[in-house]
């Protein structure tokens, strides 16, 4: 394979998460394909990091020394929607957006939806347990994840065995719940290789968006907070800052206005009456939280460009200069306090930080931007960095809310999980995956 193409097809979109030199590469067209490279592989003591479109931000898909990177992309086709059971089976290479295009001509709806949702593949999705703008109201990628076609090792049998996780039906409890457990293990249990989701049916009205501008992130934090404490659970709740919205509107040109430092979207999906009544409830809580304005969007094509900007808000500061993502995620009630530390660090180390979130749910996304080739400044964002880990762990967070662990968060996974939960995580990958083959160094 040609160098660069290899290259390529070796890391994710992490910023700064170290990349091994693989030593080949497999575009994956079957499963059949992919159960003879892990064979191929575990008798030859290569290692097996598989990927999708490389969207990642946590170097989960990067390539270690020596291994064999498996390209699921190929492995692109909607294999079966079953209208009737409401559900859907998938390969891993389907792209998440297209997916939703693909069920909703049968009048059904895939929820989860990260912003990368556009590219962004849906066995990556499954390996991090994704979640995206609707999550808040609608649940995360395991909460539709059914049943898997996984290529494992270990006790299943000889590396490269063929197996099904999980069921087609909405209950099920015979033995551990093994389809959860590979939800979120970032590759280092297996390669997904069929995935069978549940689907709801599409929602009957658009749904309405409420804007609220603020004078300020902590402000526009609080909020969040008084939209929990007032009971109200919208569809989605995002945060955008300036930064944010002034970097999209220079590449897209949406017709975008940043006349305040945050913005607050929120989108209700109930139909009729009540859903007016929330809007109008969620406008009025954003007042008396401190908006400079807030107001119910009657024009369909503002709130889409407002919604869009959200999505587009990472590559649109990405192509301006490096950007190192976080994902802390914390209680809703201390995203005002949690806000306020990022602000804090980035003055105190120097570093620019904007500011995306789903605000809703406590997932907070600071990006941290360094000029190109400013090593001083790469060295003080690494710090930001992991202070802004601590500060989230110290107000009852996670490192990592959907972006996974892979490379760069590991660290702080070891903060956040007692000693003996680690020695169990280390078993399981142990018993699971003896030879250490698949995505090892990841995860744990």
């Amino acid at each position: 394979m040609d160098g660069d193409v290899l290259a390529s097809l070796s890391q994710d979109d992490a910023e700064w998460a170290p990349v091994g030199r693989a030593l080949a590469a497999l575009r994956a067209t079957s499963t059949d394909e992919v159960s003879r490279a892990v064979a191929a592989c575990a008798d030859l003591g290569i290692p097996v990091v598989s990927r999708g479109a490389g969207t990642g931000l946590s170097g989960g898909a990067n390539a270690v020394d020596g291994c064999l990177v498996i390209d699921l992309s190929r492995m692109n086709q909607v294999l079966e929607i079953d209208v009737e059971n409401m559900i859907c089976v998938v390969q891993p290479g389907v792209v998440n957006n297209d997916l939703k295009a693909a069920v909703a001509e049968h009048g059904l709806w895939y929820p989860p939806d990260p912003a990368s949702a556009p590219w962004s593949s849906i066995g990556g999705n499954v390996s991090t347990n994704a979640g995206g703008l609707c999550c808040l109201k609608y649940g995360v990628t395991r909460d539709y994840v059914l049943g898997l076609e996984v290529v494992v090792g270990g006790p299943a049998g000889a590396y490269g065995t063929v197996t099904r996780l999980g069921r087609r039906t909405t209950k099920g409890v015979a033995g551990y719940d093994l389809t959860g457990l590979f939800v979120g293990s970032e590759g280092t249990f297996g390669v997904i290789t069929e995935i069978t989701l549940r689907l709801r049916p599409a929602r009957r009205e658009a749904p309405r968006t409420v804007v609220g501008a603020f004078p300020s992130l902590v402000a526009a934090g609080a909020a969040v907070a008084a939209v929990t404490a007032a009971g109200l659970l919208p569809t989605a709740l995002e945060l955008l800052d300036r930064a944010c919205l002034e970097a999209v509107e220079d590449w897209k040109h949406l017709g975008l206005e940043a006349d305040a430092e945050a913005l607050l979207l929120a989108q209700i999906d109930t139909p009729g009456e009540s859903g007016q009544l929330e809007a109008a409830a969620m406008a009025e809580v954003f007042e008396k939280a401190g908006a400079l304005w807030a107001a119910v969007s009657t024009d369909e094509q503002e709130a889409e460009a407002l919604f869009a900007a959200r999505r587009l808000a990472y590559p649109a500061l990405e192509r301006l200069s490096p950007v190192l993502t976080e994902d802390v995620c914390v209680p809703r009630s201390q995203v005002p306090a949690m806000l306020a530390s990022i602000v804090e660090i980035g003055e105190r180390h120097g570093v620019s930080i904007a500011t995306i979130a789903h605000a809703g749910d406590g997932n907070l996304h600071p990006l941290i931007r360094t000029p190109a080739g400013d090593e001083a400044a790469r060295v003080a964002a690494q710090a930001a960095f992991e202070e802004i880990l601590s500060s989230a762990l110290a107000k009852g967070g996670t490192v990592s809310g959907e972006h996974g662990i892979g490379l760069l968060k590991r660290e702080g996974l070891r903060k956040e999980l007692p000693a003996e939960v680690q020695a169990m995580q280390l078993a399981l990958k142990q018993t699971l995956d003896p030879l250490n083959l698949f995505n090892p160094g990841k995860a744990i």
